[in-house]
């Protein structure tokens, strides 16, 4: 199939236990070796791209330079991209952005991945629709101040994780 690019997303859910002694007589590892020959050894033009949520979950042999050729850490977003995470999310909902203070949005928004401002806009939603109202800027608002973002639940594991980013990965946006 090659050319192609092979996208394995949350990639510790499927090898986390490769490491460990599991009870699933030795397929994980199995497949984890599997893989790591593959990734060795694979001559066609694949480009093979992982998302991992718990980074340290993975079996370290499986970062090494020649499996990846980089890590990235990708943050919660800025501002300006917090705006256009607002504009995307409301056109798909046939919203106009331009009806909405996105300014606005962005700033109450900071801490919230692109994830949680998605389902902000979806609640938003529905209490408009229960309520008989327009979708504004102010619902969404509302919304997002009802609900605190995983930065702040979880602001310790957040925190450690871009500790331990800092010096190990790529910063990407």
């Amino acid at each position: 199939m090659a050319p192609i690019i092979l996208w394995i997303d949350e990639i510790e859910k499927a090898f986390a236990s490769a490491a460990s002694r599991s009870t699933d007589g030795g397929l994980s590892q199995r497949m984890f070796g599997s893989l790591l020959t593959w990734m060795q050894e694979h001559t066609g033009p694949v480009f093979l791209v992982a998302t991992a949520n718990d980074i340290e979950a993975l079996p370290p042999e499986l970062l090494r330079k020649g499996r990846f050729d980089e890590i990235f850490f990708v943050d919660l977003p800025g501002k300006s991209m917090r705006k256009q995470i607002f504009a995307i999310h409301l056109k798909k909902r046939k919203r106009d952005p331009k009806k909405f203070d996105l300014d606005a949005l962005a700033r109450a928004s900071d801490g919230y991945s692109g994830a949680e401002i998605e389902q902000a806009i979806i609640s938003a939603m529905h209490d408009a629709w229960s309520d008989k109202a327009k979708l504004d800027t102010e619902r969404i608002i509302n919304t997002l101040a009802q609900s605190p973002p995983l930065s702040v639940t979880m602001a310790e594991k957040v925190a450690a994780l871009r500790a331990w980013a800092k010096n190990r990965c790529v910063p990407a946006n």
